[in-house]
């Protein structure tokens, strides 16, 4: 398994290490799950999610193969700006979801960890019409830590001449943090304030920047957070996980993603698709949950029901630390996916009532 620049922190602290997309990686800290979604929730919690992948576009045709790879309009971006976007094949399925920055000279894109090579083959074939395209596997070269709380400014701000404030939600600041020169994203996968932190360097560099953000950070109460409350903290705000929520066997209108998808822009891969969904309607939704039974966690790939009828599956589900309840996404046909509809998870030769809720779970 590869390692991260921060594996020496994971372990110092005894996180519990688990594979994850060809990475060792920490699931969680002694402290728990819980403790860290509360962090991040209440304070700041730092991820190391340096296993994301990186792809760098060069060439004069850049935005030109990008409008055509993605959904959204990165025609918007100008320098200092991210945007949130999805890839999809000819058949509209999810390729991947992706965040794409606008960098002086070129355009950088961030895919899911599962899904570079998988990426990278799909995004060579593509390139391979625009031929003044040059793309750039830098997946490996980069540390990337999320830095996420309602104190993650004063937490950060003492580690840097930029003005953390002054960065807008889905803007980006190159300047110096912790002595390395970075790439300050107002980023993150919790919903919270929070800061995504790209930078290259060895490993003793990571290190660095690893020990002065939780130094910063010992008074606002910080938490090493890992891969499980991560998870906890994307799911009670409804964002989607690719190889659960979204797949290349959803399209981005059932998904609920159609207010990435500009259908107004140039053709792009899958624009077809998209187009009739959202004109003709779709068959079915992805909807969130919440579970009536306190006892009881939904898990993907559970039957929904209705009247003794499956209508529907769950793709993501455990328990709200903020709720204490049951909470999860998962497809329905298009009829039950109105706010409040009851629905029934089977699961264990039983059905638990549950009721659906539009994200977020959690405000």
């Amino acid at each position: 398994m590869k390692q991260t620049g921060f594996h020496a922190a994971h372990t110092a602290l005894k996180a519990k290490m688990v594979e994850f997309a060809g990475y060792h990686m920490p699931i969680q800290y002694p402290e728990g799950i819980l403790a860290e979604h509360k962090a991040v929730r209440e304070n700041v919690g730092v991820f190391d999610v340096s296993h994301m992948g990186e792809v760098e576009v060069h060439g004069e045709q850049a935005l030109e193969f990008i409008q055509h790879l993605t959904v959204n309009d990165a025609s918007k971006l100008e320098y200092g700006k991210a945007q949130y976007s999805a890839m999809c094949y000819e058949d509209g399925g999810i390729v991947d979801d992706l965040l794409i920055y606008k960098l002086k000279d070129h355009y950088m894109l961030v895919i899911n960890a599962s899904n570079i090579d998988k990426d990278l083959s799909w995004m060579t074939e593509q390139a391979s019409s625009f031929p003044d395209v040059v793309l750039r596997n830098v997946s490996e070269e980069y540390h990337l830590l999320a830095v996420q709380g309602p104190k993650c400014i004063d937490t950060l701000q003492t580690l840097t001449d930029e003005n953390l404030s002054e960065i807008a939600f889905y803007t980006f600041k190159e300047g110096t943090l912790a002595g390395q020169d970075m790439i300050i994203s107002r980023t993150g996968y919790t919903g919270e304030l929070g800061f995504e932190l790209y930078f290259k360097g060895s490993d003793a560099d990571a290190m660095k920047v690893w020990d002065a953000v939780m130094n910063a950070g010992k008074d606002h109460g910080i938490q090493a957070c890992g891969l499980g409350s991560r998870d906890t903290l994307r799911l009670e705000k409804g964002y989607c996980l690719y190889g659960n929520d979204i797949t290349h066997e959803t399209h981005p209108i059932e998904a609920g993603l159609g207010w990435i998808t500009k259908l107004a822009k140039e053709d792009f891969v899958g624009k077809d698709v998209c187009a009739h969904a959202k004109e003709q309607g779709v068959v079915r939704r992805l909807v969130g949950f919440i579970v009536e039974d306190e006892k009881f966690i939904p898990r993907a790939g559970y039957p929904i029901h209705v009247n003794d009828r499956q209508v529907g599956y769950v793709t993501s589900g455990n328990i709200s630390p903020s709720l204490g309840k049951g909470i999860g996404l998962g497809y329905v046909e298009k009829e039950f996916s109105k706010a409040d509809s009851e629905i029934n998870i089977f699961a264990r030769k039983k059905h638990f009532k549950a009721t659906v809720t539009k994200p977020p779970f959690v405000k």
